[in-house]
């Protein structure tokens, strides 16, 4: 009878509509405490060897945390009319901070690809909130397709797609093509567009992708190394921090060898606080650690999913379900290179690699949703009786 009352209380608790709320503010607190220690962990040396100081990435990531958290908080107070201004303008606005780095006066050109610029000493990445805006403007669109006689998905958006795309591989920033295409694969799967169109989607991406690795001899190294980064033709090269990522994720075991003591970070993983930083986790906590994260990120998009699901507003949902896209597809590719189950292809892991711009923009969006959540009267109401709960307590 007891074993039956404690499974009611806690189905009970599942089943609560303001749960996703604050799924999504602790998985999100956790990630980020995570990333922070991390980054400490897999930058020191980094640090210490362009500094001078074993702490000076550390400190600009918890800057730009600070300044998340208050652009997080900004964005779940914006109500959700301005928000359908913003969207109007929001391509508009994408291509403008696109062009920027294109900009001689401002690009930053680094490690090939021209994808930043610089601002009063600190690099920023346009393409980062570039993809929240090309979200913003799509379901704007997409809000009126049951208003506009003979309109589809792929019609309304298409445009967007082609003219972000295009600006981004023009910055030979093939990570972040690949993600915008993925959100969008996203976006028209969520608008319940034809199949047809995802084979065209699907299709071109390939093609273009096929286009721009057999157009680099670096990129077309990488893709070989795919297969084996073990193999003595690719390893002291293309296949050196996909092979030795690997190494640390299997030295780890399952407890890991403790926080700060990766061999990897030294010297053999270039960039182990920022693309392979899931590889520093699975070294210095081990398996258990990994599936931590896992769990965490599964929390934050389960919980976006959910409240996607409960409002009512179109718009609303059409770009939490894209935030949500845009989560799975970053940290797929991301842990899919940290793995070699695809070619190493510089994205971050959300919330716990390196990177002002990327925390700044992910922020962003988990205070959008939160934002949603708040105005959807179901649960607003749940948060509103678990307030009232723990006062009676």
């Amino acid at each position: 009878m007891a074993n039956n009352l404690t499974v009611r209380k806690y189905s009970k608790i599942l089943t609560r509509p303001e749960l996703p709320y604050f799924l999504i503010i602790w998985s999100t607190v956790f990630l980020c405490a995570l990333g922070l220690t991390m980054v400490l962990s897999s930058s020191t040396v980094t640090s210490l060897q362009e500094s001078g100081n074993s702490y000076s990435i550390f400190i600009r990531q918890f800057l730009f945390l600070i300044l998340g958290a208050a652009t997080a908080y900004w964005a779940f107070k914006v109500q959700g009319k301005i928000w359908l201004r913003l969207a109007k303008v929001s391509l508009t606005i994408s291509v403008f901070i696109l062009l920027l780095p294109l900009v001689p006066s401002l690009g930053k050109n680094i490690n090939g690809n021209r994808n930043w610029i610089e601002i009063g000493g600190f690099t920023l990445q346009p393409s980062e909130f570039a993809k929240f805006g090309l979200i913003l403007w799509c379901a704007f669109q997409l809000r009126r397709i049951d208003l506009v006689a003979g309109k589809n998905p792929m019609a309304l958006i298409w445009p967007g797609l082609v003219v972000i795309e295009g600006l981004i591989i023009l910055q030979k920033d093939l990570g972040t093509a690949l993600l915008v295409a993925i959100i969008f694969g996203g976006i028209l799967f969520i608008s319940g567009a034809p199949i047809k169109h995802f084979i065209f989607v699907i299709a071109l991406s390939t093609i273009v992708a096929s286009v721009l690795i057999f157009s680099s001899n670096y990129r077309m190294s990488r893709f070989a190394a795919l297969f084996d980064p073990f193999d003595e033709r690719y390893y002291k090269f293309s296949g050196w921090q996909p092979a030795h990522s690997i190494m640390g994720l299997a030295s780890g075991g399952l407890w890991g060898s403790g926080l700060g003591a990766s061999k990897q970070k030294w010297a053999n993983l270039a960039e182990a606080h920022t693309d392979f930083i899931f590889s520093v986790i699975g070294e210095e906590l081990g398996l258990l650690g990994t599936l931590l994260v896992l769990a965490l990120y599964a929390a934050l998009i389960y919980s976006m999913l959910r409240i996607a699901l409960k409002t009512k507003d179109d718009f609303s949902r059409y770009v939490t379900a894209g935030i949500a896209c845009w989560f799975i597809a970053q940290i797929t590719v991301n842990i899919g290179s940290v793995t070699s189950v695809i070619p190493v292809i510089g994205v971050t892991l959300p919330f716990i690699s390196y990177g002002g711009s990327s925390l700044l923009a992910n922020l962003l969006a988990v205070g959008y949703v939160l934002g949603v959540a708040r105005r959807t009267p179901e649960i607003a109401e749940g948060i509103k009786l678990s307030r009232m709960r723990k006062l009676d307590r």
